[in-house]
């Protein structure tokens, strides 16, 4: 990748940005009615619902026609035995990718205790995945520390084809973290997680609809997810302008944008739609004030 002009990637990243959605019960209807099939859905995973709800969720969308990318969450399954089940079923429905996090599992469901056992284990067996993500932490984790995550980058990245990172909301604290990985060695493609423009009071709604123990467990984890979405400083369309400047800069490795929907597809797509045609349109005719302006 060269050089660009940050509105040029702008509309770059906007064009392949992918939906991160949680598999419940509404939430097939919600992408077949507003997300257009070219746009790649990634499922998430969580101990309270089980790998179940993710399958179900990503071979449905799947046989649909999304390219889909189901969260394969290490603690969640049991070992090589189930792995080598999901694989195929997953084969089975045109799956080709597949992200790989550890998991919240609490404790382990089995052999699997972090992220990098199942990419191992993977890698061993014929499988249908010619795009493996791995996790990013430019926000801290909430129980690991930061030389750990990065540690965790560098050992998994010979498993790997890309690095999704967690939600950020700090473009220079961004940038600084995509230096030090680089510094690191580590060359995979960096897909950056942006929050989408959902209202705090939607937020809150996706949290009861996960279930009262899965709740308590994400709104522990994402507490600043509300505060800073929230803030009157904050800004969708700017953080992701910023974003497209850094992704300007190849040696930065940013490749792409996953975006929290939070079950708000609607929302998201409508707002993502908006903002690529003032990228586009600002690119055939600029400004002359230095690239995209914020709606």
């Amino acid at each position: 990748m060269s050089n660009e002009l940050p509105t040029v990637a702008l509309v770059r990243l906007l064009e392949g940005a992918r939906y991160e959605v949680m598999p419940t019960a509404s939430v097939v209807d919600a992408v077949g009615e507003h997300v257009p099939p070219s746009v790649t859905v990634t499922v998430t995973a969580a101990p309270g619902k089980g790998l179940e709800a993710t399958l179900s969720t990503a071979t449905t969308l799947a046989r649909a026609g999304w390219p889909v990318v189901p969260h394969l969450a290490a603690r969640m399954l049991t070992g090589r035995g189930e792995l080598q089940e999901v694989v195929a079923r997953l084969a089975e429905a045109g799956v080709t990718a597949a992200f790989v996090p550890g998991g919240d599992a609490d404790p382990p469901a089995g052999d699997y205790d972090c992220a990098l056992d199942l990419l191992r284990d993977l890698a061993t067996m014929e499988h249908p995945f010619t795009q493996v993500g791995i996790t990013g932490y430019p926000e801290s984790h909430p129980t690991i520390d930061d030389d750990v995550t990065v540690q965790a980058m560098w050992d998994k990245r010979a498993y790997a084809t890309h690095i999704v990172s967690n939600m950020t909301f700090d473009a220079e604290h961004l940038g600084t973290w995509c230096e030090r990985v680089r510094r690191r060695r580590v060359e995979l493609p960096l897909l950056v997680g942006v929050p989408g423009p959902v209202e705090r009071t939607k937020l809150l709604g996706m949290a009861t609809k996960i279930g009262v123990g899965e709740s308590l467990r994400f709104l522990r984890k994402q507490k600043s997810v509300f505060a800073r979405i929230a803030a009157p400083g904050f800004s969708s369309d700017r953080f992701v302008s910023r974003v497209a400047a850094l992704s300007a800069n190849p040696a930065l490795g940013i490749a792409g944008l996953h975006v929290f929907t939070f079950n708000q597809v609607g929302v998201v797509e409508t707002w993502r739609q908006g903002m690529l045609a003032r990228a586009r349109e600002e690119r055939v005719h600029p400004t002359g004030r230095g690239g995209h302006q914020d709606g």
